[in-house]
């Protein structure tokens, strides 16, 4: 991929997620973030358009893209709607993607198929109530007994966790102790439904509140051993990859958060008229658009940055901290702008950037905090750990 420049592939899914986003997201995302509901029709039809499985190989169900097209598809969602952009993220990045990257073959023909299909989808249990950004300090543990992981605690802010179609939860566990004393983490996938694992409380949201979000209880838990995912011990690092490539994910939706506040924006200064003249006639709302502008486009080239180091095999991690921290900050920036722009009417939940308003602050939070990035920039950039 030219750095700058989509091919005639991407372009042409990115004109049709554009659509499907504009003409059956857009009617009827409103009512089910109103209600915090799931769009489960909304999610079928993105699962038929193969858009859960665009960075996936055909033989494990997938669209044989790249991740690169995942991102363009999550930036003209969010562009209307970040509840069902976070929804592909998360099912893609975060539910499947482990199990590409690091599962057995077994594991693959198991569940790949029907989540790249997106008629299932798999959640990450990574975050616990009491760690936060410190996502070392896992306190679930698992303990082999007669050939079976028994797995106890509890995990929080899991996307995609507690939905009639989810299949799997892959979850970071203490599995024992390395010789230094440091706990060994490692990953084990656990099907819904399975005995001594229970979908916790649903959380009630600032925003995102069409998205499914649930805090997961492990109380002795039993899987088989074989459902360790990846090698022992290496849970802690596989996960760091998995985030990693999700943050240039999460930057691209930022960017459609943030760009999606520009077209609000600039529709609304044709229309609404103040002083004798529609408001886009004024310097101080040209200004404050063209800002707006300006920050999405610069973040925009932040993650093609990103994505174009990983898919060439570069190292990528500082430039996809360096697109989460902009995109996100270019999302919360543009969300406030907006709601100025709207004025009183940007305070209600029936325009589009009442939401934007309410679901950019995540943005800054989710998948790694903006603190987080700025310690993974400083920490490539060599200055002490």
């Amino acid at each position: 991929m030219n750095r700058h420049q989509l091919s005639t592939e991407h372009a042409d899914l990115r004109a049709s997620v554009e659509e499907f986003a504009r003409t059956e997201v857009a009617p009827v995302i409103a009512e089910h973030y109103e209600n915090g509901t799931f769009p489960y029709e909304v999610i079928a039809k993105m699962g038929r358009m193969g858009l859960f499985g665009l960075p996936f190989p055909e033989e494990h169900g997938g669209m044989g893209g790249d991740y690169f097209a995942l991102c363009l598809a999550l930036e003209e969602l969010a562009r209307v709607d970040s509840s069902v952009a976070i929804t592909l993220e998360a099912g893609v990045s975060l539910g499947a993607m482990p199990l590409y990257r690091f599962g057995t073959e077994e594991q693959k023909k198991a569940y790949l198929p029907r989540l790249t299909s997106g008629e299932a989808l798999g959640a990450f249990g990574l975050t616990e109530p009491d760690g936060g950004s410190d996502a070392g300090a896992t306190r679930t543990t698992a303990r082999l007994e007669d050939g079976q992981w028994v797995i106890n605690g509890t995990k929080s802010f899991i996307t995609n966790s507690g939905t009639d179609i989810t299949a799997l939860v892959t979850v970071t566990a203490v599995t024992g102790r390395r010789e230094d004393g440091r706990p060994e983490i490692s990953s084990i996938l656990v099907p819904a439904g399975t005995p001594g694992f229970s979908v916790g409380q649903k959380y009630s949201k600032v925003g995102w509140n069409a998205s499914d979000t649930n805090e997961l209880v492990f109380e002795d838990c039993r899987v088989p051993e074989a459902n360790l995912v990846g090698e022992r011990g290496r849970g802690y690092a596989q996960f760091l990859r998995i985030l990693d490539e999700g943050r240039i994910a999460i930057a691209a939706l930022s960017v459609g958060l943030a760009q999606g506040c520009v077209d609000e924006s600039v529709r609304y200064a044709h229309e609404r008229s103040a002083f004798g003249n529609t408001i886009g006639h004024y310097q101080a709302i040209q200004f404050k658009i063209a800002e707006m502008e300006a920050r999405a486009h610069t973040a925009r080239l932040a993650y093609y940055d990103a994505a174009s180091r990983m898919l060439a095999g570069e190292p990528f991690k500082k430039e996809a901290a360096i697109a989460k921290l902009v995109a996100s900050n270019a999302a919360m920036d543009n969300a406030r702008d907006a709601t100025q722009v709207f004025g009183g009417y940007g305070f209600m939940n029936d325009y589009a950037v009442g939401r934007f308003y309410r679901d950019a602050k995540i943005l800054e939070i989710g998948e790694g905090t903006s603190e987080v990035q700025k310690m993974l920039i400083a920490r490539e950039l060599g200055l002490p750990a």
